[in-house]
């Protein structure tokens, strides 16, 4: 199976078009007001028209009415939307994007959490971290991600970059990861190199655990 890689936090073209050239699955945009990286919609419409049509648009939210999400689907051009605050995701089911529900693993409740999560809704891996909200660097539990991974495909987030991408994708086997400040110069402003050296190592893990 192919590790599945989403690059987010993108605010400039040159990072996009870098994500698509190395080869990213997926771009992710922030929306929420909080972060460093928040960039507007239709700046998001803007940069996702400079990507191939196969690189899925991701708008990422904290929190966010329905309403206001599906309103981001619309101007953004999303194809899937990430909740990393307090939502119930079956109440954004009706947005017009794909759902992926971000969730702190730090018992086994939360992985028993997840799996009751319906399977239309992706679930993301990521750190507990009220402030924030993602993007923080830190690791995420991987021993509690890889026995959930093992039930239901989950996308691992965290403080991943190139040097420990192939460690994660050893223990946890994800369908795919979530790389931010792994690949960052500084917020919101990516290395091609490293984006890069992540994918390359990426595909490094894929063999080897094939």
């Amino acid at each position: 199976m192919r590790t599945r890689v989403k690059i987010c936090g993108i605010t400039r073209e040159r990072d996009a078009v870098a994500a698509a050239k190395a080869g990213a699955d997926a771009i992710g945009f922030v929306f929420w007001p909080g972060s460093p990286r928040q960039i507007a919609p239709r700046q998001a419409a803007r940069l996702g028209r400079t990507l191939p049509a196969f690189v899925t648009r991701v708008g990422v939210f904290v929190n966010a009415s329905p309403a206001a999400v599906a309103h981001a689907v619309r101007d953004a051009a999303l194809d899937a939307v990430q909740l990393h605050g307090d939502e119930d995701p079956r109440a954004y089911r009706r947005c017009g994007a794909r759902v992926i529900k971000a969730l702190p693993l730090t018992s086994a409740a939360d992985v028993r959490k997840a799996l009751r999560y319906p399977t239309d809704v992706s679930v993301l891996v990521d750190v507990r971290d009220p402030v924030r909200r993602g993007g923080t660097g830190r690791l995420a539990n991987w021993t509690l991600a890889a026995h959930l991974a093992r039930r239901r495909p989950i996308v691992l987030a965290g403080g991943i970059g190139p040097a420990n991408v192939r460690q994660a994708v050893r223990e946890v086997r994800p369908w795919g990861i979530d790389v931010s400040s792994g690949v960052e110069v500084s917020p919101g402003r990516k290395s091609a190199a490293r984006i890069a050296a992540l994918m390359a190592n990426v595909a490094k893990a894929d063999r080897e655990v094939s």
